[in-house]
C-alpha cells in the first residue's frame, strides 16, 4: 500500500507547502503551517453544481437585480449589526471567545424567528438536552424549534434539503466533518470544505445559514482566513467574559455597513440589547478628574461616547507605554507629536491609556482625546466639565477632520454635553442648541484653548 503523501497548510492564508517551514511562503506569517494528508478521493463531482448555469455569458444591463426583503431577527441590536436583518441566501459567520454568548444569542434569535420563519438549530457541541436546558433557563418560548445534534456534513445537508428551513444555525463549523476527506474535524481542510459546501447550498436554495466559529488566542477565527472570504457577513463578539456587557461588531458585510456595533448586556434571561450604549462607556465622576476625556467615536452609522482615561506617572527605570482598547503604536506617535509641537515631555514618564468599558477604538479621530487626556494627567489639571473631543492629529501637529462630525455633535448634545473641542473643518455651519463649539487647527492651539475655557 502506497504511503499517504503529506503536505503542510497555513492556518492564516490556506496556502500549501510540500515541507514544513517556520514561515509561510504565501502570507509570511510565522509558525502557521500544520501537517495534512493529501486526499485521494476524486473531486470531480463534488463541485459539479457550482458550474450549473454558471457558464452563461450575460451583459450586466440584461440582469434584473431584485432587492431581497429583510427578515428582522426580533433582536434590534443584532439587526443593526446585520444591516437591518437577515437576507435570503445570506451566510453569516459569528466568532468569539468560549462562553461569551454566541450560542445564547443565536438561540434567542431562532426562538424569536420561530413563529414567523421555519428554523433549524444544528449542534455539534451540545446534546439536545443541554440546549433544552438553556432554553428553559432563558425562559424562551421555543418548544417547536427543530434540533439536530449532528457533525456529519452529508447528513446535515440531507436534513436541510428535506426540511427546507428559512434560517439554519450551525454550531459550530469546527466540529463538522465531510466524509470525502480523511482529516479530523477542525482541520484546515475540513473547515474549508464544510464551509464551502454549506455556502453553496445557501446560495442555491435561498436559505440563510449562520455559522458559529471558534477563535484563536489572538482573537481571530480559527482555521484558514479563506473562511472569512467565502461568507457574506463576519461578526465578532468583543468584551471581557467577566463583564456583563458584550459587543458584536461587523467586520465584513455584503448587505450592510461595515464596523457596525451592537451592544448587549448579559442577564439571567440571556442577552438584552442596550438602547443607550454611551452610558456604558462613561464613568460617573462627581467632579472632573485629571486624565479623563470624553471622545465621540463613530461605529458604523452610530455615534458613540467613550471615556478615554490616561495615567502619567514617574518611570522607575525604562518608561512604559501601555494602551488598552487603542493602538499602542499610535500612542507612541502621539507622544512624539506632543513633544515636538507642544513641548510636552513624557520621556521619563510611564504612560497608560484605557478606553472605558472594554470597547476597542480603531479610528484615528481618537487622537485628540488621547492627547488631551495625557496632558491633563501630566499636569494634574482636569478638563472642563461636559466637554467632548474628537479629531485626528498628523505628524506635523495639524488636527484633521473626522467623518460625520455633525452627527457626533448632535449625539453629544442629546446626552447633555455643552462644550466641544473639534477640528476647524468639522465646525458646523449652524449652531447646535445647547452646544458651544471651539474649533482648532493645531495641537498647540487646542492646548491654548483649554487654558482659556
Amino acid at each position: 500500500m502506497a504511503k499517504a503523501r503529506t503536505f503542510y497548510v497555513c492556518t492564516e492564508c490556506g496556502g500549501q507547502s510540500p515541507k514544513w517551514q517556520g514561515q509561510c511562503p504565501g502570507c509570511e506569517q510565522w509558525n502557521t503551517l500544520v501537517e495534512g494528508v493529501a486526499e485521494t478521493t476524486s473531486t470531480g463531482g463534488r463541485f459539479a453544481a457550482l458550474a450549473a448555469g454558471a457558464g452563461k455569458l450575460q451583459k450586466l444591463s440584461e440582469i434584473d437585480p431584485r432587492e431581497s426583503p429583510r427578515v428582522p431577527t426580533g433582536i434590534d441590536e443584532l439587526d443593526r449589526v446585520l444591516g437591518g436583518g437577515l437576507v435570503s441566501g445570506m451566510v453569516v459567520l459569528i466568532g468569539g471567545d468560549p462562553g461569551i454568548g454566541k450560542s445564547t444569542l443565536l438561540l434567542q434569535a431562532l426562538a424569536s424567528l420561530g413563529p414567523r420563519q421555519k428554523v433549524l438549530y444544528v449542534s455539534g457541541e451540545e446534546s439536545s438536552e443541554q440546549i433544552a436546558l438553556r432554553a428553559h433557563r432563558l425562559q424562551l418560548e421555543a418548544g417547536d424549534m427543530p434540533l439536530l445534534p449532528e457533525i456529519s456534513l452529508e447528513k446535515i445537508l440531507a436534513t436541510l434539503r428535506d426540511n427546507k428551513p428559512n434560517v439554519a444555525v450551525i454550531d459550530s463549523i469546527q466540529t463538522m466533518y465531510s466524509e470525502v476527506l480523511q482529516s479530523a474535524p477542525g482541520s484546515v481542510a475540513q473547515v474549508r470544505e464544510c464551509a464551502a459546501q454549506l455556502t453553496r447550498h445557501a446560495k442555491a436554495s435561498g436559505m440563510c445559514i449562520i455559522l458559529v466559529g471558534h477563535v484563536t488566542k489572538d482573537g481571530t477565527l480559527a482555521g484558514p482566513r479563506v473562511l472569512e472570504h467565502i461568507v457574506d457577513t463576519v461578526l465578532y463578539f468583543e468584551g471581557d467574559t467577566h463583564s456583563s456587557f458584550r459587543l458584536v461588531r461587523a467586520i465584513k458585510n455584503r448587505f450592510g455597513a461595515v464596523n457596525e456595533l451592537g451592544v448587549f448586556a448579559m442577564t439571567e434571561k440571556g442577552l438584552r440589547g442596550v438602547s443607550n450604549p454611551s452610558a456604558l462607556f462613561l464613568s460617573q465622576h462627581e467632579q472632573p478628574v485629571p486624565g479623563s476625556c470624553v471622545l465621540v467615536t463613530q461605529e458604523g452609522t452610530r455615534p458613540l461616547l467613550v471615556e478615554i482615561q490616561a495615567l502619567v506617572d514617574s518611570a522607575h527605570g525604562n518608561a512604559r507605554r501601555l494602551s488598552v482598547g487603542l493602538e499602542q503604536n499610535r500612542l507612541a506617535m502621539l507622544l512624539a507629536v506632543l513633544h515636538r509641537h507642544a513641548g510636552i515631555q513624557c520621556a521619563d514618564q510611564d504612560v497608560f491609556i484605557n478606553a472605558v468599558g472594554g470597547v476597542r477604538i480603531s479610528e484615528p479621530a481618537a487622537d485628540l482625546a488621547v492627547s488631551l487626556a495625557i496632558v491633563s494627567s501630566l499636569t494634574g489639571r482636569p478638563l472642563p466639565k461636559r466637554l467632548i473631543v474628537f479629531g485626528e492629529i498628523g505628524l506635523a501637529g495639524e488636527i484633521r477632520p473626522a467623518p460625520r462630525g455633525q452627527e457626533r455633535l448632535k449625539e453629544a448634545a442629546k446626552l447633555g454635553f455643552e462644550l466641544a473641542l473639534i477640528p476647524s473643518s468639522n465646525k458646523p455651519k449652524q449652531a447646535i442648541a445647547g452646544m458651544r463649539v471651539v474649533a482648532v487647527d493645531r495641537i498647540e492651539q487646542a492646548l491654548s484653548a483649554l487654558r482659556e475655557l
